[in-house]
C-alpha cells in the first residue's frame, strides 16, 4: 500500500499509484523509512509512531471521513527527531499523493553530478525546486535544458566504455551528432550502441530519455510532466555516476596492472 519510496524519494504533488491499495484502513501495513535525522547529523531507521485508524472508530467509513492522513515518524536511534507526512488518497482510491511534509522535502544535488555539471548546476538545482514544489512543468524545463547544454560532452565521455566491436559505428555515429543541434536526434544516432555496462537489466537509458524529451511539454499536464521530469533526473544521474565510476575501476585496474608489471621486471 504505502511503501518507504513515497516517503523518501517522492516529491510533493507527485502521483504514486499503489499497486495492492487495500480500501480498510485497518490493513494499511506499517513501513519504517531511511531518513536523515537532525538529531543525529546521519541517515537513520524511522518508525511509523501514529497509526491510520485512531481517529475513525468506524475503519470502514475511515476514507469516506477523511482523505488526509497524517503520518508521524520518530528516529530509532536519538529517539527525538520527528519527520511528519500528510498523505491525501484520491477518490477513485486508485492515487496517492503526499501534499505535506516536515521537515521539507531536501533539495540535494548528487556530488558526482554537481561537479560534472559545473556552471550548469544552478538550473539544475532550479529545476530541484519546482520539483520539490510540485511544479512539474518548471522541473521538466529545466532539466530539458540541462540535457540539452551536456547532450554532446556526455555521449563523447561515453566512447571509452563502448565495446571494442562497435567502437567505429559509435564514432562514425557521433561525427554525425555534430551534424544537428536537435538533443533527441543525436540521442536517437547512438542509443542503441550503449554498453551493457550502461543498461541496467537490458533497459535502454537513451532509450527512454529519448523517449521524455519528444513528449515534451506541449499538451502535458503539470502532473505528467513532474513524472516525465523526473525520470529524465533520475536519467542523467544514473549515467553521469556509472560512467565516472566505470572509468575510476578502469583506472584503478590499469594502475595495479602496471605496478605488478613493474614488479616484475624489476626482479
Amino acid at each position: 500500500m504505502l511503501t518507504k519510496e513515497l516517503f523518501e524519494d517522492y516529491s510533493l504533488f507527485r502521483k504514486f499509484e499503489p499497486s495492492d491499495f487495500q480500501p480498510e484502513v485497518r490493513s494499511w501495513k506499517y513501513v519504517s523509512i531511511n531518513m536523515e535525522c537532525k538529531v543525529c547529523n546521519s541517515k537513520q531507521t524511522f518508525n511509523m509512531t501514529s497509526d491510520f485508524f485512531s481517529d475513525y472508530p468506524n475503519d470502514n467509513n475511515a476514507l469516506a471521513q477523511n482523505r488526509v492522513f497524517d503520518i508521524r515518524y520518530l528516529c530509532q536511534s536519538c529517539k527525538d527527531f520527528e519527520r511528519r507526512f500528510f498523505v491525501y488518497v484520491s477518490e477513485d482510491l486508485n492515487t496517492i499523493y503526499k501534499v505535506g511534509q516536515y521537515p521539507e522535502w531536501e533539495i540535494k544535488m548528487d556530488k558526482n553530478l554537481e561537479k560534472t555539471l559545473h556552471k550548469h548546476s544552478k538550473t539544475f538545482r532550479k529545476g530541484l525546486v519546482c520539483e520539490s514544489q510540485g511544479y512539474g512543468i518548471g522541473a521538466f524545463a529545466y532539466y530539458r535544458r540541462i540535457t540539452e547544454d551536456i547532450i554532446d560532452e556526455l555521449l563523447e565521455s561515453i566512447t571509452d566504455l563502448i565495446d571494442v566491436d562497435n567502437q567505429t559505428e559509435y564514432k562514425e555515429a557521433l561525427e554525425k551528432t555534430k551534424q544537428t543541434r536537435v538533443t533527441q536526434e543525436k540521442i536517437d544516432l547512438v542509443k542503441d550502441l550503449l554498453p551493457s555496462i550502461l543498461r541496467p537489466n537490458g533497459m535502454n537509458p537513451l532509450g527512454v530519455l529519448h523517449s521524455q524529451l519528444s513528449e515534451g511539454l506541449h499538451a502535458e499536464s503539470d502532473e505528467a510532466c513532474l513524472e516525465n521530469a523526473n525520470h529524465i533526473k533520475s536519467i542523467l544521474i544514473f549515467l553521469i555516476n556509472q560512467i565516472i565510476q566505470s572509468k575510476e575501476s578502469a583506472k584503478g585496474f590499469t594502475e595495479s596492472m602496471k605496478s605488478l608489471l613493474t614488479k616484475k621486471a624489476n626482479k
